[in-house]
């Protein structure tokens, strides 16, 4: 595959995982062993926060009183869009059942897990659409309890537009704690909480060392790292519009990737020249957060075919991935590796990040190449189940002996050996693992 880096990172993404790990351990096992009280003191180190943990309903009316009503109408509007995509998602894993030889029947059955905690970022930015997107996905699996946690400001507590989107989108419980003890007060079960069955959300390297730590103690969504977006255009695309998007995406971090894979040099150079000035248009923190992504982070690369470019972004295995490319058809068909897919001009990742209905929380760090994102098959256990009559037993009876045996797995061989012997007492079979 020819490919050309125009732009190439400096840097790979990733932070100083061996002291992230250690410092996150220690806060895990300090809050485990102390309960709520140690929750409480990470809360004052960390946020300077004294005020209610777990907030009440008069809490919650008075931080909804105060979101304006327009945000109130853009936040139902994204909520309902959300809801019904999820519900959608929904319709499609039902249970089922499969006569798989005569009198032996095999099924599947959904069961949402009972207790969901969802972390919803309040730090560098209020994440209003995480609170939507994580809550309403919960909500419809069906999850009996569904908690939500996001990080207060001193003096404000947490962000009232992020507390309206999770009591709109059904949270039970909304907690004013963020950080690594804000998951563990899920995790644990701490301020009277049950204990969540699965940690949902995004947040900063902290808040995901902790999910990964608590990994197979519960579930999670998945290991996330710093969020990534790459752009397929070619000579039809605006390079305007894609390089607005790729500022779009930088602004999220210091060390959030953004590529520009293109078969077209001139659009890349376009593209390049444009970038600098969009990132200086924003305001300060957003510029320093895209100035430092796109300098340190983003690439440029270009490739002699779209066969090679669709090659270059499956190896790439972006979190976000837009084609603004001719032939859309082929792009959806050809491309496997994304997280979310957002085809041609008229759509972009802000929308999906935002409001469009499908999730946000998504695979990164090339993590797109065996998982999906958040959805509510996430929330929700596919178990399997079986039934058979005493002859639909016979065959299986017959070949998990001999298989158990061939194994040197004895006690197996014996469970089946019993059924034969008690429901077919006239009849012989050759059980032996060598036959």
């Amino acid at each position: 595959m020819s490919r050309e880096y125009l732009k190439k990172a400096m840097r790979k993404a990733g932070s100083d995982a061996c002291e992230t790990h250690r410092t996150v351990e220690e806060i895990l096992a300090r809050i485990e062993a102390g309960g709520d009280a140690v929750a409480l003191e990470y809360a004052r180190k960390f946020d300077g926060y004294e005020g209610n943990v777990l907030l009440t309903q008069d809490e919650i009316a008075d931080a909804c009183a105060l979101v304006p009503e327009r945000l109130k109408r853009d936040i139902r509007f994204a909520h309902d869009n959300i809801r019904r995509f999820a519900e959608a998602q929904k319709a499609a894993l039902s249970d089922m059942s499969y006569e798989i030889q005569p009198g032996l029947v095999a099924g599947q059955k959904a069961i949402p897990v009972d207790a969901a905690g969802c972390y919803v970022p309040g730090g560098r930015y209020s994440h209003i659409a995480s609170a939507v997107m994580t809550v309403t996905t919960a909500k419809v699996a069906g999850c009996r309890h569904i908690s939500a946690c996001s990080p207060p400001r001193v003096g404000v507590g947490v962000n009232p537009a992020v507390v309206y989107a999770a009591h709109l989108s059904g949270a039970d419980r909304i907690m004013a704690l963020g950080g690594v003890q804000g998951v563990a007060a899920m995790a644990f079960g701490l301020f009277g909480l049950p204990k969540a069955n699965i940690l949902v959300g995004p947040g900063n390297q902290f808040v995901a060392e902790a999910k990964r730590i608590l990994y197979g103690r519960v579930g999670i969504d998945m290991i996330a790292g710093p969020t990534d977006s790459l752009i397929i255009a070619d000579a039809q695309a605006d390079a305007h519009i894609v390089a607005t998007d790729l500022v779009s995406q930088a602004e999220h971090g210091y060390n959030s990737p953004v590529w520009l894979v293109t078969d077209d040099r001139a659009l890349a150079e376009k593209v390049m020249a444009l970038v600098p000035d969009l990132i200086d248009g924003l305001p300060d923190l957003n510029r320093e957060n895209a100035l430092a992504a796109w300098r340190d982070y983003g690439e440029v690369i270009l490739c002699a075919t779209r066969e090679d470019m669709a090659a270059c972004s499956d190896e790439y295995a972006p979190e976000h991935l837009t084609v603004q490319a001719g032939d859309l058809g082929w792009w959806q068909d050809r491309l496997t590796c994304y997280g979310s897919l957002f085809l041609g001009e008229e759509t972009t990742v802000a929308y999906g990040d935002k409001a469009t209905g499908t999730n946000h929380v998504l695979p990164t760090s090339g993590a797109a190449s065996y998982t999906g994102g958040l959805s509510v098959h996430k929330f929700t256990k596919t178990v399997t189940w079986q039934r058979a009559t005493r002859e639909g037993s016979r065959d299986v009876a017959q070949a998990t002996a001999r298989i158990s045996r061939m194994e040197g797995m004895e006690g197996h061989a014996r469970a089946a050996d019993v059924r034969l012997a008690k429901y077919f007492p006239d009849e012989s079979f050759d059980l032996s693992a060598s036959g």
